[in-house]
């Protein structure tokens, strides 16, 4: 699945908050940090930038893929 060129940072740390149990910890600067306890501890910074950069997405979609057991494809579907 192709990864989409206009996100942004604040949709999508929303997006992750609403649909797969994270929820934002703090901002420190430009970069939103969101915090998850399920399966495990683990966080993750988002850049609040207009819009992400695709490597940079991408990083974060593996990340969270990872993290979450999932497919990659998966976490894109809701964007």
């Amino acid at each position: 699945m192709k990864i989409p060129r206009n996100v942004f940072g604040r949709d999508r740390a929303d997006h992750l908050c609403k649909r797969w149990d994270y929820h934002e910890s703090h901002q420190t600067g430009s970069h939103i940090i969101l915090d998850s306890e399920t399966p495990t501890d683990y966080r993750i910074p988002i850049p609040a930038h207009k819009p992400l950069r695709v490597g940079t997405l991408s990083a974060i979609l593996q990340a969270i893929a990872v993290h979450k057991q999932v497919m990659r494809e998966d976490i894109l579907r809701g964007l």
